[in-house]
């Protein structure tokens, strides 16, 4: 029987923060997971500037800089030519990178288990978690920052309510140009030609030296669309978005296909003394939203700098306590926001009734507006820059 404070299970993206912010802060833990070195996985490959915002609240954004390739601009295209280009400050990163660069920070006085979790036993005091190599752990708290399987969700009432199943597709491979060394944009965010296609955007930006790509579609998995994605993706993807060979070039996919589903549900029967589910654990994200990366820091952030510490001050685990976290405003918020969006950046590509008709015309005659004004203003900077007496007449 091993015993510490906190017993993390899930050694991802949300349980290696925790366990890095926590043996920061001196607090006596053990992260649990069957890989000791994190493999490849197709999930969040980039940090927005809201995430990497969250990101440095934990502390720990300076240790996970070093691996990134920032994408300082990108080119947005809509209907096929409109091209706009943005600063973003990007953190272009593989998932499985970020987890072992972020497992990397995690100090030596938190213990790494190779193991899976077989069951748990949940109290207002103290925790017992059954791992597969035999052992057990005596916790005080246990963080679930996993998927919990079907046995141990019967064993202590937890549900699943599914919010919107198979709600997305994401796809994931590298793209190289056929001529040349490089695209002629440093990153690109493709917007649909046609609302039919049931596409949200397709996303390329470079990861070291290879730039890759992110397609998020609304699509039932049995659709050949997706076979055809798969086994020809350049003949699938340029007549999905039939400007994007004009703006890129001849390209080719260099690497396999990637397809993952996702679906949104949110946990019930979480409120329970002992146990604290973070991140997907508690509810999925949409990866077409650009939420979920930063969703799971925000709560590992609240939960071991606002919440764990004060907690173990004080005897017991009661469900007052974990209570607390569930109801942080900020978390709340973020669960909120990431739900939201989720909903709208689907209707925003697939709905066809008028209110989102109407919304659509409405957002481009609000870009257009936008960017005539834009270039208005840079017309009259330039023709000033180059007739300096027209600022005294």
């Amino acid at each position: 029987m091993r015993h510490c404070d906190v017993a993390i299970i899930g050694g991802g993206l949300a349980g290696s923060t925790a366990a890095a912010i926590l043996g920061e802060a001196g607090i006596h833990a053990v992260l649990i997971d069957p890989h000791k070195v994190y493999p490849p996985d197709f999930r969040c490959e980039k940090l927005d500037r809201t995430q990497v915002a969250a990101l440095r609240k934990t502390g720990l954004a300076g240790k996970i800089a070093a691996a990134v390739t920032l994408s300082d601009e990108v080119w947005i295209v809509r209907h096929g030519d409109q091209v706009s280009k943005r600063h973003i400050g990007q953190w272009d990163i593989l998932y499985d990178t970020l987890v072992n660069t972020m497992r990397a920070a995690v100090p030596a006085s938190v213990e790494f288990i190779e193991a899976k979790a077989t069951a748990v036993q949940t109290g207002a005091d103290r925790q017992r978690v059954t791992l597969s190599n035999g052992e057990e752990i005596d916790a005080r708290l246990i963080v679930m920052a996993m998927g919990l399987n079907v046995g141990i969700r019967h064993t202590l009432g937890l549900t699943r309510r599914e919010i919107s199943p198979q709600h997305s597709i994401s796809i994931g491979f590298d793209m190289a140009p056929v001529e040349g060394e490089r695209f002629p944009f440093p990153a690109l965010t493709y917007y649909p030609e046609r609302i039919g296609e049931r596409v949200a955007y397709l996303t390329i930006f470079p990861i070291g030296e290879t730039m890759r790509a992110n397609f998020f579609v609304y699509r039932d998995m049995r659709d050949p669309w997706l076979k055809d994605m798969r086994h020809a993706p350049v003949e699938t993807l340029t007549a999905t978005l039939p400007g994007l060979r004009k703006l890129a070039g001849p390209f080719a996919v260099t690497s396999d296909v990637k397809i993952r589903p996702v679906d949104l549900y949110v946990t019930e029967g979480h409120r329970q003394p002992g146990i604290v589910l973070v991140g997907d654990a508690f509810a999925t994200s949409c990866p077409a939203a650009g939420t979920g990366a930063g969703k799971a820091i925000v709560d590992v952030e609240r939960l071991c700098h606002a919440h764990i510490p004060t907690w173990l001050a004080t005897p017991g685990m009661a469900q007052e306590k974990i209570a607390a976290f569930y109801d942080d405003p900020v978390k709340v918020a973020s669960d909120e926001s990431a739900a939201e969006k989720a909903q709208y950046v689907r209707s925003i590509a697939v709905d066809t009734s008028l209110a989102w008709q109407l919304r659509r015309l409405a957002n481009g005659v609000a870009r257009n507006v936008g960017l005539a004004t834009l270039r208005d203003f840079r017309a009259k900077v330039s023709a000033g820059a180059q007739n300096p007496a027209s600022h005294h007449s």
